[in-house]
């Protein structure tokens, strides 16, 4: 029923487990991860492990200030305090490296075994937990403009600055390829909640039909707004 009201708009091995949940980090306000030394130094260099094992490119480089505020925020789609329990677990550490989305049916699944003191919480939960997602899309959109942006004028500079060297330009690129590439996680993070949402509201509205169905709808269709243009790069 829920789909008629709405457009349908870690890679890690067993060993870096075991740094992951040693090493969990801290969040801030709204899921965002706080700066902390041991996350912002080895926690990178750690996640080159899995990423060079899969062939990706790997850069050298330091991060930018938009560049860490981009994977900041980016972050918070892997895991955030308002989804441990269905969707954080001990792999998150490694997330910005190799996230693995959890099943579609799992938030459902989470919400169904929760002994809520009434079925109509379930629905203010997923409405609670949709906002929340919302609520940081727009600073998630602009940090990854002003990275694209910088993106943008490493390109310009590599081009026009004659004399450097090979291995330069090697880490130039791998840096564009991880940007790339984590960009392209917060898509598929983001629509891998929405689709969580979505189906929870699906399941809802069969287990235990309320009023307050349409709401959550509504925030869905704002989220899938969002969800729609990343899906389109359109971030700027």
């Amino acid at each position: 029923m829920a789909r008629f009201l709405r457009a349908l708009a870690l890679g890690a091995t067993l060993a870096t487990t075991i740094l992951v949940s040693a090493c969990a980090r801290p969040v801030g306000d709204f899921g965002r991860a706080e700066p902390e030394a041991i996350h912002a130094d080895f926690m990178p260099a750690t996640a080159a492990f899995p990423a060079a094992a899969h062939g990706e490119a790997t850069s050298a480089f330091n991060l930018s200030d938009q560049e860490r505020e981009m994977q900041n925020r980016i972050w918070r789609f892997l895991v955030s305090p308002h989804a441990v329990g269905w969707f954080g677990d001990g792999t998150i550490a490694l997330g910005r490296a190799r996230a693995t989305l959890p099943p579609t049916d799992q938030y459902y699944r989470w919400l169904h075994r929760q002994e809520f003191a009434s079925s109509r919480v379930r629905y203010a939960r997923v409405a609670d937990d949709v906002t929340a997602d919302i609520a940081a899309m727009p600073k998630t959109f602009a940090a990854i403009c002003a990275v694209l942006d910088i993106d943008r004028q490493r390109g310009i500079a590599t081009s026009e600055i004659s004399g450097l060297e090979p291995a330069m330009l090697e880490d130039a690129a791998a840096r564009r390829a991880e940007n790339r590439t984590t960009i392209a996680r917060f898509v598929d993070a983001a629509a891998n909640r929405y689709d969580a949402y979505s189906y929870a509201l699906d399941h809802l509205l069969v287990e235990t039909p309320h009023q307050e169905a349409v709401e959550v709808d509504g925030l869905l269709s704002d989220l899938a707004t969002y969800v729609g243009a990343a899906e389109q790069g359109e971030f700027c």
